[in-house]
């Protein structure tokens, strides 16, 4: 299951602890990889600590977490402490988030995301290798913090949207995440990754993608898919993206005001299948197949949890692939 993981999601409909149970799903039916971000609900380092506590082997891979909110110190402590007092985390990624979140709910600026990113990466790198931070850069500053309990070479993965984030991604990064994005998005990336790679000379960097899963879906289901991807036609990057599939209507409403409850019940299956895994078990692994063939390495799944709890179903039918 190494070119398929599982992210948490946070679907508004459902227990928030739920996120453990699809992590136990994941490792009971043989995926390598468990995504946790954070969102309204758990600290992500808090939900890491406690999905390890509960799996043995399933490789925790913690964010993308905000630059503007989490200094590269902060992260390097969070990592440390989940693989100090659960078991070794697996990967960390950082992302630029969205003015809503950085600037609304942290009071943080959320402008020069990818020269703060440049930054950042170079910075946290350096902190988990184990040396002592002495960098002043024009958005991330930090001097005499040395981690108690490095971890070299761990991989850091950048969520990239946008040409400035996408190479500053594939010159810095070890992995290049995209979430919600068609194909064609996909296989565009990984034309512009591979480019600005080789024009400084490195290895292009993984490429994974984050994809919503449906399996078999009822309107129940269908309904929880068009509340969460409501929340991203408004926030920059995104929007575009949307527009660019043919929803541009939609990404107006949003970004003219319109109550997501509103604009959830406007969006067609189309758009979620547009940038999704939805239909039968054959369709679904044939969805998959075609992001792959586009040029991700790795693909995550979003659960869909709605008539399917802790995505039990989805997880066995797909381990049976």
């Amino acid at each position: 299951m190494s070119d398929i993981g599982v992210v948490a999601p946070y679907w508004l409909d459902r227990p928030d602890t739920e996120v453990v149970g699809i992590a136990l799903e994941a490792e009971r039916n043989g995926f390598g990889t468990m995504w946790l971000g954070e969102m309204a609900t758990y600290d992500a380092f808090s939900l890491a600590t406690a999905v390890g506590l509960r799996t043995e082997r399933i490789g925790l891979r913690i964010g993308p977490l905000p630059i503007s909110v989490r200094t590269p110190v902060s992260v390097a402590l969070g990592v440390s402490s989940v693989t100090d007092l659960a078991r070794p985390v697996a990967g960390v990624g950082l992302g630029g988030s969205s003015p809503f979140i950085v600037s609304g709910w942290h009071d943080r600026p959320w402008q020069h995301a990818a020269s703060r990113m440049r930054e950042a990466v170079g910075v946290l790198r350096s902190v988990l290798d184990g040396g002592r931070t002495d960098f002043a850069g024009d958005h991330v500053r930090s001097k005499g913090f040395r981690l108690r309990r490095p971890l070299p070479g761990l991989p850091i993965t950048v969520a990239a949207f946008g040409p400035a984030m996408t190479r500053v991604a594939a010159e810095v990064a070890d992995e290049v995440v995209l979430n919600l994005v068609s194909p064609e998005h996909v296989a565009s990336v990984r034309k512009a990754v591979d480019a600005h790679a080789a024009g400084v000379g490195r290895t292009p960097p993984r490429l994974a993608v984050w994809i919503p899963v449906a399996l078999d879906p009822g309107p129940a289901t269908l309904a929880q898919a068009a509340a969460q991807t409501a929340v991203y036609l408004s926030p920059p990057g995104y929007g575009e993206m949307f527009s660019a599939l043919g929803y541009s209507s939609l990404v107006e409403r949003a970004r003219a005001g319109e109550p997501r409850k509103d604009l959830a019940a406007a969006i067609p299956a189309s758009l979620i299948a547009s940038v999704g895994a939805v239909g039968s078990k054959s369709d679904v692994l044939a969805r998959i197949a075609e992001f792959h063939a586009a040029g991700a390495d790795h693909v995550g799944i979003v659960p869909t949890t709605a008539e399917d709890p802790s995505g039990a179903r989805l997880l066995a039918e797909l381990a049976r692939r």
